[in-house]
């Protein structure tokens, strides 16, 4: 496969600025992306879960941290969990602008395919092999979804398992016209061609805060681009919610940007 990127297409992107701590190069076709900030014990429980069920075989891990100031990115410590490369976000904007950077780098370094997972130990990062044949199938946008047959959803909040099955996956479902059932979470993989669809355009700054998720569930199965849900755990602990979304102020924001995605509005503009 040809992974050589048009100088003229690669200067359009809108990037935000980030450091690399370290990378110790490109050993697979395909990466896995944790998107990260002051998660402390749990990203250590997730890159000890990985390493036990073997995902270094299969991906390279990559780390973006938005900023985290708690001492839980050593890296001497996420070399010994098999992490190839930490990547920090110096600019503006928050999960969106995270995911820009790591997937630009992910590209830019000639990666097939990526699979991104939440670096708060929520799901079972068991699945990322299935998520990778799904890829290799020909699949371009595999969400991971805890309602299918065979998933698990565990301690997950009344008011957010309502919200999904009654508002945010019928939505979505409705406007891109492929039946999804859950479509908040972050557990994903995409491939390289539907990322760089210029249908699809991923690398703007309109993604800056939580856009990119609702977007892309609404904006790639419009296009043509193949999609499937895969069965995963989703468990979170008891009397905790790990999450960076506040209760009102946050999820009021979610459900403006859920509609603004399902109207189109963050289409690209050619398209539109």
């Amino acid at each position: 496969m040809n992974h050589s990127l048009e100088p003229s297409v690669r200067a359009t992107w809108q990037v935000p600025s980030y450091s690399t701590t370290f990378w110790q190069g490109r050993r697979h076709p395909w990466c896995v992306v944790i998107p990260l900030i002051n998660e402390g014990e749990r990203i250590k429980s997730l890159l000890a879960r990985m390493q036990m069920v073997g995902i270094a075989g299969l991906a390279d891990i990559i780390i973006v941290d938005g900023g985290s100031t708690d001492g839980s990115l050593q890296p001497d410590a996420l070399k010994a969990r098999d992490v190839r490369g930490l990547l920090v976000k110096t600019g503006l904007g928050k999960l969106s602008a995270q995911l820009r950077c790591a997937y630009a780098f992910a590209l830019d370094e000639g990666y097939e395919g990526i699979v991104t997972i939440d670096g708060n130990d929520k799901d079972d990062p068991e699945a990322i092999g299935r998520f990778i044949e799904a890829l290799q199938q020909g699949f371009d946008f595999v969400q991971a979804s805890r309602f299918l047959p065979g998933g698990v959803a565990e301690n997950t909040p009344k008011s957010r398992d309502l919200a999904i099955r009654l508002i945010h996956a019928p939505l979505l479902s409705l406007s891109s016209g492929f039946k999804w059932t859950d479509t908040t979470q972050g557990f994903r993989a995409y491939s390289r061609k539907m990322l760089l669809d210029p249908q699809v355009a991923p690398f703007r700054d309109v993604f800056s805060h939580y856009e990119l998720l609702a977007y892309l569930s609404h904006r790639v199965p419009r296009l043509g681009h193949r999609c499937v849900e895969l069965p995963t755990v989703r468990r979170y602990p008891k009397g905790e919610v790990p999450t960076k979304i506040s209760a009102f102020s946050g999820n009021l924001a979610v459900f403006r940007t859920l509609l603004d995605a399902c109207m189109g509005k963050f289409d690209p503009k050619e398209a539109a």
